[in-house]
């Protein structure tokens, strides 16, 4: 066996996460993914990825095809750079830009179990009823979201609810390839045998769950046929105060207690959304508004809105103006990207025993 030895240092602790390019963010993105982004890049080193590999597993009626895609790749990265995020400092880049994520994904169908996808229930859901219409690369998602963490052997992953299950999944994918793999692992020189960490959840307090303004009883989706029942991203200063003006409510004053929203969804979703942007609490803003009207309420709501976003839509806007100078971003991040992820990919050839020259 010529075995070429495998001299990593033990696993630096790291973040991935990405986005879906699959156009109109808005105000859910913003507060359960990109807000969050943008405050860890203060205390980790990250990765943060716009998945657009992950974007072509459904129809191309729903990504947008390729002008929609391209156009939607480049707007999560605005949104990025708007947030705050430093592409100097941490790398941002599109996913098709670097082929070990595919490659891997496909050694990661290998070590995966049938039994272990089929307990996924976000296949299920988004395959609806007719799921033998379903893309395989649908069913397949889970090992290509695990090869996108595990390609950086990434330490931590900021996840919301939706995706506990894939990043457990993960886990137990790392797991079997270190058990599978140990004693190669070993003679090529590490030690302990585990080339992959298992990656933890980094959990930073429960994320928002941000609610259509038009029914408070469904999330905010780009999908939904009405534009004001979502703050987009790219929505100017007179576009969010009229779509916050016109958000649905009930008669009833806003409650002191946070025990008095309960049964009332379009109060709780824009109480929440306030508190998100505040950065406070339900109860914090109930102190200050409960008892009063929502026409009050609305209007700081809107006051608090504008000066959260409107910044960032008009950074966006700025941004997408230019698409050859966020292409140029991606570009570098991608270089950098494949830079971590070419000598991993590498070893793990040598680990599977793949003849390379």
């Amino acid at each position: 066996m010529s075995a070429k030895p495998i001299s990593l240092q033990p696993f630096a602790p790291r973040v991935f996460s990405g986005v879906q390019p699959t156009g109109n963010l808005h105000l859910g993105n913003y507060l359960g993914a990109i807000k969050r982004f943008a405050e860890l890049q203060h205390r980790h080193d990250c990765v943060y990825c716009i998945v657009d590999l992950h974007a072509i597993t459904q129809a191309p009626e729903v990504w947008g095809g390729p002008e929609g895609l391209m156009r939607a790749t480049r707007e999560v990265a605005a949104a990025y750079i708007a947030a705050g995020i430093d592409t100097k400092k941490h790398i941002v880049f599109n996913q098709s830009q670097v082929a070990e994520h595919a490659e891997l994904a496909w050694v990661f169908n290998c070590v995966a179990r049938m039994g272990w996808a089929n307990r996924m229930t976000q296949f299920k859901e988004k395959a609806g009823k007719d799921r033998e219409n379903a893309s395989v690369g649908l069913f397949a998602y889970p090992m290509l979201m695990a090869a996108d963490i595990l390609v950086y052997r990434a330490t931590h992953v900021p996840v919301g609810e939706d995706q506990k299950q894939h990043l457990e999944l993960t886990r137990d994918i790392a797991q079997k390839f270190n058990n599978d793999f140990g004693d190669r692992i070993r003679a090529l020189g590490l030690a302990s045998g585990e080339y992959f960490p298992l990656a933890e959840p980094l959990i930073a307090g429960p994320a928002p769950r941000v609610m259509s303004l038009r029914d408070g009883t469904k999330k905010m989706s780009k999908s939904d046929p009405s534009d004001y029942s979502r703050l987009n991203l790219t929505d100017d200063a007179d576009a969010i105060v009229q779509k916050i003006r016109k958000a649905k409510t009930d008669p009833e004053p806003l409650p002191s207690e946070p025990e008095g929203l309960k049964g009332r969804p379009e109060a709780e979703n824009l109480v929440t959304i306030y508190a998100a942007l505040e950065g406070s609490d339900p109860a914090a803003v109930l102190r200050q508004f409960g008892g009063g009207q929502f026409s009050a309420f609305k209007s700081a709501l809107a006051d608090r809105a504008v000066a959260s976003l409107a910044p960032i839509g008009a950074e966006m806007r700025r941004l997408t103006a230019d698409p050859a100078a966020i292409d140029a971003v991606l570009a570098e991040g991608a270089a950098r990207a494949r830079a971590i992820a070419g000598p991993v990919m590498a070893e793990v050839r040598e680990i599977i025993g793949f003849i390379r020259s």
